[in-house]
């Protein structure tokens, strides 16, 4: 492959266009984004899944706490460590390529879960299933990116909205049916099981639909880059994961301290690896994008919210009220219509009218609506109903909506394409090292407030307890969202564009002149600047 060539050979089924992207009436696009989409849909339900399933887990293996945390941490820490990877390999050996290999190991991962003997043998294969879909996940957003001309783009962020939507308000009913039917006696085992038949059809599919596409460039596989970003992360993650449960020996605390110098010895890294050969495993050039720099961390801390929100829930509903699986999984339905609803129009009605004070106010009802929770919490205590809890999930969901959908398209829409996988890759790492932050910290904002072993009586009203002062902390993190959300574009450069570009020639003229512009080499252009005669070169192109 020469350093211009996007593949060696166009892909069965390719179009053969410039990128590797499919021509604007080729319909096979659709059936690959349906794809993907179910891929991201099988990796988000069964995070969720999950959760609802923890308690009875617990129950039928003899799951300690720490079992529990590394249950869902295990899986976000292998995730957040190969992310950056597999968008590189995505990059580097074709996204379809790499999407199949991680559908496919997830789908082994999975059985492995669902057939595990023991909880040592559950957290490894929960491990391996979270490496398996950092393979797979980052090539969802990159072939999207590769796939779709700018134009399309809003339309297909927000049907990926709607797909996270819908799998929140699934993983949770799934999970609790699952469990609750007890299909063939196997309890809790089906909620990884069901993932089987989705996985092969997921991989057989995307072998037929799935247009291949790489980088531009010839670029290589960044193996110090890799270690030293696995390295920093599990030094960071891992002695925040388990310090409670060892009594925060002073190890940890030096290890936490050494991961500040492990991501500084990789950014050192990286940047002489740019210059040398131009195939580091972080385009660093990336940062200087201001939407993209600004929206990771934003995304970071939004993960670090979502990771103490949602173990905690499933902890307060299930042990400290003691409610049924089903009625657990019913009460957060709520919360998940909302989310799914507020996310599609929020990509394409609000948006691209309002920009930035959209996302922002999706942090300050989300704010409002955990403080809400928390008001209720403290008045119901352990008397609560499921009916009560509606108000406030559904003003959390609706503030969740405004901010994920948009957000993940503001962080891409500067992106050049030849890094769309790196790009990918870090937007996914950074949310899921939130995500695994989050759940780390559960150790201190959730049971550093349980005693060690209350007695039955108390369990409920320490659980509560626990919860309240979680609910706390997820407040703090919306108002730091809310501030760093001021570093974001007003409004991203496809919205500005789109707006000014309206009334000479309507968003059909940006997309072909796109195409047009990245059919003759300009593959760094930003997304419908050549319609707008902005031909801006560079790392903000898309």
């Amino acid at each position: 492959m020469t350093s211009t060539e996007t593949t060696s050979a166009p892909a069965p089924g390719s179009s053969g266009s410039p990128q590797g992207q499919p021509e604007p009436n080729d319909r096979r696009r659709w059936f690959a984004l349906a794809i993907v989409m179910t891929a991201a849909f099988m990796d988000l339900v069964d995070v969720t899944i999950v959760n609802i399933a923890i308690p009875s887990i617990q129950r039928d293996t003899g799951a300690s706490f720490s079992h529990i945390q590394w249950i869902t941490a295990g899986y976000a820490l292998a995730f957040a460590a190969g992310l950056i990877t597999g968008g590189r390999l995505g990059d580097i050996h074709g996204r379809k390529r790499l999407f199949l290999i991680g559908i496919g190991g997830f789908t082994i991962a999975s059985a492995l879960c669902g057939f595990a003997s023991d909880p040592d043998m559950l957290v490894a294969a929960r491990i391996l299933q979270g490496g398996m879909a950092a393979l797979m996940v980052p090539q969802v957003l990159a072939i999207v990116h590769a796939t779709f001309p700018a134009h399309e783009r809003g339309k297909v962020f927000g049907l990926f909205g709607a797909v996270v939507g819908m799998g929140a308000v699934l993983g949770p009913l799934l999970g609790a049916l699952l469990t609750e039917w007890n299909l063939f006696g196997l309890e809790w085992r089906p909620i990884f099981l069901i993932n089987l038949p989705v996985g092969i059809a997921g991989l057989l599919l995307g072998r037929a639909f799935i247009t291949e596409s790489r980088a531009p460039k010839a670029l290589k596989l960044d193996l110090v880059g890799v270690a030293l970003v696995t390295l920093g992360l599990l030094m960071l993650l891992y002695p925040l994961t388990r310090g409670r449960e060892l009594d925060w020996p002073l190890w940890g605390y030096l290890s936490m301290a050494g991961s500040v110098l492990v991501f500084g010895a990789l950014v050192a890294y990286e940047r002489y690896k740019t210059a040398r050969d131009g195939s580091p495993l972080i385009e660093l050039s990336l940062f200087r994008v201001k939407s993209f720099a600004a929206g990771i961390a934003v995304q970071i801390v939004f993960g670090v919210g979502l990771g103490i929100f949602f173990l905690v829930w499933t902890l307060y509903l299930q042990i400290g009220l003691g409610w049924g699986l089903l009625k657990a999984g019913l009460t957060g339905v709520p919360f998940s219509i909302a989310v799914s609803v507020a996310a599609g129009m929020s990509v394409q009605k609000l948006v691209p009218r309002f920009g930035r004070k959209v996302l922002q106010a999706g942090a300050l009802t989300m704010a409002a609506g955990v403080l809400l929770y928390l008001w209720e919490s403290q008045r119901f205590g352990l008397d609560i109903t499921p009916w009560q809890m509606i108000p406030p999930l559904a003003v959390m969901g609706v503030g969740m909506g405004l901010i994920f959908a948009p957000l993940t398209d503001a962080v891409l829409s500067e992106v050049p394409r030849e890094h769309a996988g790196s790009a990918s890759g870090l937007i996914n790492t950074v949310t899921q090292m939130g995500n695994a932050l989050g759940l780390g910290l559960v150790s201190v904002v959730f049971f550093g407030v349980i005693d060690d072993k209350p007695a039955p009586a108390q369990v409920g009203p320490e659980f509560v307890d626990a919860f309240q002062n979680a609910l706390g902390w997820v407040v703090a993190v919306m108002g730091a969202i809310f501030l760093l959300m001021f570093a974001l574009p007003k409004r991203s450069a496809e919205h500005a564009e789109a707006a000014a570009f309206e009334g000479a020639g309507g968003v059909e003229g940006i997309g072909g002149a796109e195409d047009a512009a990245v059919a003759k080499g300009a593959d760094q252009v930003p997304a419908g600047a050549v319609a707008a005669g902005a031909h801006e070169h560079g790392p903000k192109g898309a």
